[in-house]
């Protein structure tokens, strides 16, 4: 439980700096190589997985200190908080309130902070005379945009909506999306921008339809 929302988190954090990036090198791109130094670049990192793996820490103290009665099976394939604590023996104490605490405020946080980022490199590019300054602008960003709105949608869906609205079945869908459908995506849509790879993907899927086309004219 801990090293997956972990892992989640630290996923949270680096968009955010990638966002940060976006921001400097198109708000102020006569600074950029001086904001975003190697150095610099190499804190950002760390401050990354470090603050990814001690945000979910208290809530994982209170959740271990609980017993567990009946059934050790839970309703998922993954450690959710939802369906562990629904097996732990009354009182569940701070550990329920602990964890939505946690989870919302660094979603909350990452989230205001990507669209405070966003937001203002959209005003900047469309206040740009220049077509082509602003179509490479958006290029660059729609990407990163993308990845974050799979991203931070489906967990949101997930964890920000009470439990209560939320079918078993609808949970492990969502789960399964951010988990392992948007990591696998990721690759692919951030090499979309790469014209070759555009130009390569243009063919298969016009080879695809050609045989398509070939086995129902058969």
């Amino acid at each position: 439980f801990y090293i997956f929302f972990s892992l989640g988190n630290t996923e949270f954090f680096f968009l955010s700096a990638m966002a940060l990036d976006r921001y400097v090198a198109i708000c102020n791109p006569l600074h950029y190589p001086r904001i975003m130094s190697p150095k610099f670049c190499c804190k950002l990192i760390v401050g990354c997985w470090m603050f990814g793996f001690l945000g979910y820490i208290a809530p994982v103290v209170l959740i271990s200190k609980l017993s567990f009665c009946g059934d050790n099976i839970i309703d998922h394939f993954v450690c959710d908080p939802v369906p562990i604590l629904s097996l732990a023996c009354p009182p569940l104490g701070k550990a329920p309130l602990t964890w939505q605490i946690s989870i919302n405020t660094l979603f909350l946080v990452n989230v205001f902070f990507v669209m405070f980022s966003y937001g203002n490199v959209i005003y900047t590019l469309m206040k740009s005379s220049s077509k082509g300054h602003c179509k490479k602008g958006f290029s660059t960003i729609s990407m990163h945009l993308l990845v974050v709105t799979l991203f931070y949608g489906t967990v949101g869906a997930m964890y920000v909506i009470p439990s209560s609205k939320r079918h078993s079945n609808i949970s492990k869908a969502i789960t399964v999306f951010y988990a392992a459908v948007t990591p696998f995506l990721n690759p692919l849509i951030y090499c979309l921008r790469n014209d070759k790879v555009k130009e390569a993907l243009g063919k298969l899927v016009r080879r695809m339809m050609r045989l398509l086309l070939k086995k129902s004219t058969v």
